[in-house]
């Protein structure tokens, strides 16, 4: 366990998170060093505790998925109520405090979250009456985001079932929610993840998993017009056929 000393304000946004953690793997030693950066650059230095991970010997997933019930066991131990969740292939973009503070007001005044993500792919998203958060279905990414302490001993009373932690939470997803816009990525960095090796050389010819993120994020809130726009260019190229 390692943990990072720095300066912060006690008023900034990041004080209503009672446990912050980021999950690293002992020999990347490399990937805390970037993450301390992406730390500082967003007024976290001193207050994310790096929770040290060696890998599974037989399996990835299961190594990942252990990982995070580990913050999760170290959270409510310190009867934490909300639990900030990093993983150590950080990147904030397009950070502002006051997409921050709106999120964490929805989170202090509203019940009904289970996950708060920073950062995630959905399968769709629609608006709620903060301007900063969207309701999610939720696709994939754990890189960032919030659990409740209730939520949190649900996923700690499910065993092991061979199931991808993302995939996990896809099948529980409820009442998920996420920053918009999100400004949290993961870095174009090659995956630890043994099983994700192809998906992960594909994401980064498209770009990376920033550029896929935003392209997601962008497509589930203009996905009407994209829908307009297609059938306006089917229908001109259409009525250009009939014509000639």
């Amino acid at each position: 366990m390692e943990k990072e000393a720095g300066a912060s304000s006690p008023a900034s946004p990041w004080a209503f998170f009672d446990k912050i953690y980021c999950i690293s793997l002992d020999e990347r030693a490399d990937r805390r060093h970037e993450a301390r950066k992406q730390f500082g650059s967003v007024g976290l230095a001193d207050r994310v505790e790096f929770v040290i991970v060696t890998k599974h010997p037989t399996d990835n997933e299961q190594g990942i998925h252990e990982s995070h019930m580990k913050c999760m066991r170290k959270g409510i131990r310190s009867d934490a109520r909300t639990m900030l969740i990093f993983e150590d292939d950080i990147v904030f973009d397009r950070f502002s405090v006051k997409v921050l503070a709106d999120c964490v007001h929805f989170l202090a005044t509203t019940s009904a979250w289970q996950l708060f993500f920073f950062g995630c792919l959905s399968s769709g998203s629609k608006r709620t009456e903060n301007n900063s958060v969207l309701k999610v279905h939720y696709r994939c990414l754990t890189h960032a985001y919030v659990v409740q302490r209730s939520f949190a001993e649900t996923l700690l009373g499910i065993p092991w079932r061979n199931t991808p932690y993302d995939a996990l939470l896809r099948t529980l997803s409820g009442d998920y929610y996420a920053a918009y816009p999100s400004f949290a990525f993961q870095s174009n960095a090659r995956t630890d993840n043994i099983r994700n090796r192809k998906v992960d050389r594909f994401r980064r010819l498209c770009g990376g998993l920033l550029r896929i993120q935003k392209m997601n994020e962008w497509y589930h809130r203009n996905r009407l017009a994209v829908f307009v726009i297609h059938v306006f260019l089917i229908m001109l190229l259409l009525l250009l056929v009939t014509r000639f």
